[in-house]
């Protein structure tokens, strides 16, 4: 009886010993993987922002409708030496500081998704075009504070908020993200000849912040 149990403990000692072994090589695998891999952080600025037709109608005392056309050039860097990134989807809204959505989603992302190489740079257009008859609903004091900024005869401060899906990609190796992109837009404005609207160009934006 208590050679079979010496046995027993013997076996359990042996099986703990080889589960830990294992857990110790895959640990050094993936460590030595992580090292070769070493997927850097995307980087995105904004290339260029074009505002239209921007305006600001009250519908009622607790909100508004604002419209507008905007098309915003995005530039998106692979930094990584050897991984190559797969953008599987782009899903971009606009807002007024951070809080006030004025866009629920961009009408436009080209390219909806695409495949860039490392140490390359990409130019993704993203476009909101939201006319008199699809204007957004935001509520009344945002709204107040976007028309404000219109009238003062300085930039209009937007945010640009862009939520991504990739997939890191070196050899057979894959690891997939979701980073969150938030860039400042903060556009001159001016009266535009037709229309009641407000709209302006800006050339070269700040570097937006990515976040994982």
């Amino acid at each position: 009886m208590a050679t079979g149990r010496s046995g027993g403990g013997g076996a359990a000692g042996k099986c703990c010993g080889g589960f830990f072994g294992l857990l110790f090589t895959v640990g050094f695998i993936v460590l030595i993987y992580w090292a070769i891999f070493q997927p850097h952080h995307i980087r995105a600025a904004v290339d260029s922002a074009t505002l239209s037709n921007l305006t600001v109608s009250s519908n009622a005392a607790s909100a508004a409708g604002v419209s507008y056309h905007l098309v915003v050039k995005l530039s998106l860097y692979n930094p990584s030496v050897r991984v190559n990134i797969y953008y599987d989807a782009l899903d971009a809204e606009l807002r007024f500081r951070d809080a006030a959505v004025i866009g629920p989603a961009a009408n436009d992302t080209s390219p909806s998704e695409f495949y860039q190489r490392s140490k390359t740079n990409e130019v993704v257009t993203v476009e909101f075009d939201y006319g008199r008859p699809g204007a957004i609903a935001v509520a009344g004091d945002a709204a107040g504070d976007l028309e404000k900024e219109m009238r003062s005869g300085g930039p209009v401060s937007l945010e640009l908020h862009v939520g991504v899906q990739v997939r890191y990609v070196f050899r057979m190796f894959k690891l997939r993200q979701k980073p969150r992109i938030s860039c400042p837009l903060r556009i001159p404005v001016r009266k535009e000849t037709r229309g009641h609207g407000v709209g302006g160009l800006l050339v070269s934006g700040e570097r937006c912040k990515v976040k994982y």
